[in-house]
């Protein structure tokens, strides 16, 4: 495992996210979490990234229990705060450290920065507050994570100090969106950066099936997830890149990958044909954060609904009646009010009622 530094702290280059860690009926799988957990500190993974809202919750009480056996200055925490429905951040904080069972956080992130936020946070003095708790101890490095757009990116890195940033980074981002400037906004200002969303939630892991064929031809043993990673590992200016990882086979194959090399310029160029392919077939890219979900007051499972929308649009019309079927009544597209909340709080600035009117005319 390589090992990245910001600001002292040694890190490995995979990070493990703990948003999606594995389930039994709505709960944290303690006993399959425990073993992704283990498996990824033999391996050399030392970084650990959970937030206040993940798992409603319980993934910040998980992680706590999980880390007990291990000692504390073997391994980094990262959490956050997420302003929206949680105001009280000297209460926040103080439950993060109760439940994470610590007295201080490696690093320490204001949570989500849209450009809908981002004067909330700015004003509502949670940021001193933080500053605070670093001065004291109690946070080791302060930073933010950012969904917004370039103006509104470069305004927050000025605005305070910062020790580092996350920022969602891929291959497909950088090349049809605006991944590669948000880049360079972080190196600009000397921020590190900690890569979210290396896979977009997923739907690089999966890709298409023309998309796969076009990688499978250079590198048959690669993993079209494999691909993605090693394409973040060629930028400099990352220091940890963090993987939901939800089973063993998906932590041991990022092992893998961040045991072995960045992809090479002629790789490069194979991966952006098969981004070119993929980008025509492929219709909203939803990473399944779920912070629409908060919103609907018709209850609809969105990510849920965005997947079948795009298997639509691949596939046609056949079998998506059954699909949404498979919704309770009450919540289907159909049920959509077109409030519009939901796509106020989608980092991917999906338009969201304008799929559910589609699919329900469908």
């Amino acid at each position: 495992m390589e090992y990245r530094g910001i600001e002292g702290a040694r890190l490995s280059h995979l990070g493990m996210g703990c948003m999606r860690l594995p389930t039994t009926l709505g709960k944290v799988d303690a006993k399959r979490a425990q073993q992704i957990i283990d498996y990824a500190m033999e391996h050399g993974v030392n970084y650990f990234d959970t937030a206040y809202i993940y798992h409603a919750g319980q993934s910040e009480k998980f992680l706590g229990r999980a880390m007990r056996k291990y000692p504390r200055e073997s391994f980094c925490l990262a959490t956050k705060y997420f302003l929206t429905g949680f105001r009280n951040y000297r209460k926040v904080f103080e439950s993060q450290l109760k439940r994470l069972q610590t007295d201080y956080v490696d690093f320490y992130l204001v949570h989500s920065v849209l450009d809908a936020t981002a004067r909330a946070y700015e004003k509502n003095g949670c940021i001193e507050y933080f500053a605070e708790q670093k001065a004291k101890g109690r946070i080791r490095h302060l930073g933010f994570s950012s969904h917004a757009g370039l103006d509104k990116l470069e305004h927050f890195c000025g605005i305070h100090d910062w020790d580092f940033v996350q920022l969602q980074i891929n291959y497909y981002d950088w090349t049809f969106g605006t991944a590669r400037r948000q880049y360079e906004i972080a190196c600009s200002h000397g921020l590190p950066i900690v890569v979210m969303e290396p896979v977009r939630g997923g739907k690089l892991a999966t890709l298409s099936l023309d998309s796969r064929a076009i990688l499978e031809r250079v590198h048959p043993d690669w993993s079209p997830a494999s691909w993605a990673m090693r394409w973040v590992m060629r930028l400099p200016n990352v220091k940890v890149v963090l993987s939901g990882m939800g089973d063993l086979d998906q932590i041991a194959d990022n092992v893998a990958t961040f045991d072995s090399r960045p992809l090479t310029d002629e790789e490069t160029d194979t991966l952006m044909q098969a981004c070119g392919a993929f980008k025509q077939q492929v219709a909203v890219f939803c990473t399944a954060c779920r912070y629409c979900t908060h919103a609907c007051p018709a209850h609809i499972d969105i990510p849920a609904v965005l997947d079948v929308y795009n298997r639509y649009k691949l596939d046609g019309a056949w079998g998506i009646a059954d699909e949404l079927g498979k919704f309770p009544e009450g919540s289907r597209p159909a049920d959509c009010i077109g409030c519009g909340a939901c796509a106020k709080r989608c980092p991917q600035g999906i338009d969201i009622p304008a799929v559910m009117r589609e699919l329900a005319a469908v």
